[in-house]
């Protein structure tokens, strides 16, 4: 019989799955949303929880609910192949080329870069982000203490220095929201929710699943409705603390203009309402919360592709691969930050419909028997969509990646297709794809 398990062992892993998610990205989008939002604060805040809340949660849902053993056999539901293709592309994504490297820019951008001599930068990115991933590879060598690593002790020191700055921010508030801009002032929900697509949790919450799910284990929690149960648990205690920071960031970027004015990016902005509050001890305790941030993410995503390939390629070891993933993503660390984020934006509007569909899908699966033809048809006619997504991205950064037969099918969405032009064509085709996938003949399909 399996024994009752405590409240303190669901905090210590929510706080895990906090740790892991809540990178640099989850302090600057909020912020510059909150900036840019002004009094049309709410339905940001709102469409932006849909995405960065979420489908995380539902994301970490479907791993522990389906009985998964993680991504890739979550996404064999669809098709064998497709699972090992969409598993790859996902970890690679949220790994080595390019949401670990930017743990390492990110930091140094917003906290180390305005103090350095311009001509000297690159070396000095080149020292961070080397001293960086040596920490990460020391704190990832044994995955079995990722949990008391990022939810004892990394993800607690953070929380503490980000509430000094949250709480000053609240009790000393800078003044009024401004006025709305962009496309915050006719679409602030809709804008918001695409802008959550940037923390890139929703994919995260697919890859962590594994982690979860061995921490949950290594707690002698082994029944299946038990790891389950404890895997909605944790990330309900997650996801709740996570939406309350985003609240109060946002709030603090909503009523920080008149203080300090606007700025590009939304480290520009943290560093601007620390040193509006402390001066110059502001721009060591903005330092220190990025380092943190960062930091434990980095951990979290490494040793999630790290046991992903070991378990693809199990002849060569998880510590291999946890070196090469290091070094790869120090490599690319090194092209800069705006590299990463031109290359990353496609690559996410590619996949998020995708991983979004598959999330839904396994949520629903009771009402479909788990039938493989729903998974298949959904996903493919979604895949016709995403894949001009990611292309649209692409040549909005690299005008010269332009292919005349896809601009064509581009002008054809988005004449005939409905929500296409707010970034969100890709739902009806799934809805007709699950539709022809259940009324496909039984004897068609075949169940993985």
């Amino acid at each position: 019989m399996q024994q009752k398990i405590p409240f303190s062992t669901y905090v210590v892993i929510g706080t895990m799955l906090f740790g892991m998610y809540f990178g640099a990205g989850n302090l600057i989008f909020p912020i510059q949303l909150g900036q840019l939002a002004g009094t049309n604060f709410w339905p940001a805040l709102i469409g932006f929880l849909v995405t960065a809340i979420g489908l995380p949660f539902l994301g970490i849902l479907a791993i522990g609910l389906s009985g998964s053993n993680g991504l890739r056999d979550l996404a064999n539901r669809v098709h064998p192949l497709f699972g090992l293709v969409f598993a790859m592309a996902l970890y690679l994504t949220i790994g080595p080329f390019f949401a670990i490297p930017r743990t390492a820019t990110v930091p140094f951008v917003v906290g180390f870069e305005p103090y350095i001599n311009p001509g000297s930068s690159s070396l000095w990115l080149g020292l961070f982000s080397f001293v960086f991933f040596a920490i990460v590879y020391y704190f990832s060598l044994h995955p079995a203490k990722v949990m008391d690593y990022i939810g004892k002790y990394l993800t607690p020191a953070f929380l503490v220095f980000l509430f000094v700055l949250i709480v000053t921010a609240i009790v000393k508030p800078m003044g009024n929201f401004g006025e709305p801009s962009g496309d915050y002032i006719e679409l602030p929900f809709i804008t918001g929710f695409k802008e959550g697509y940037n923390t890139m949790d929703a994919l995260a919450s697919l890859a962590f699943g594994i982690v979860v799910i061995n921490a949950i284990k290594r707690q002698g929690i082994t029944n299946t409705k038990d790891i389950a149960k404890a895997t909605w648990k944790s990330g309900i205690f997650a996801m709740a603390l996570m939406m309350l920071i985003y609240g109060l960031i946002t709030y603090m970027g909503s009523s920080s203009v008149l203080a300090i004015g606007t700025f590009d990016n939304g480290g520009q902005i943290f560093a601007a309402v620390a040193q509006h509050y402390f001066g110059s001890f502001g721009t060591i305790l903005l330092a220190i919360i990025i380092v943190l941030a960062c930091l434990k993410t980095s951990i979290g995503l490494i040793t999630s592709c790290s046991e992903f390939f070991h378990n693809v390629f199990p002849k060569v070891s998880y510590r291999w691969f946890l070196l090469i993933l290091c070094v790869v993503s120090f490599i690319i660390a090194n092209f800069g930050l705006n590299n990463i984020i031109q290359f990353a934006v496609p690559v996410l509007m590619f996949l998020y419909p995708l991983a979004i569909v598959l999330i839904l899908l396994t949520l629903c699966s009771p009402l479909f028997s788990n039938k493989h033809s729903v998974y298949a048809a959904s996903m493919l006619l979604s895949f016709f969509v995403s894949f001009f997504d990611g292309y649209s991205a692409l040549v909005a950064n690299l005008p010269n990646a332009t292919v005349p037969l896809f601009d064509s099918i581009k002008a054809f969405y988005m004449d005939y297709l409905p929500l296409y032009d707010i970034g969100l064509g890709w739902i009806i085709p799934a809805l007709i794809g699950a539709i022809i996938g259940f009324f496909w003949p039984k004897r068609d399909m075949k169940k993985y």
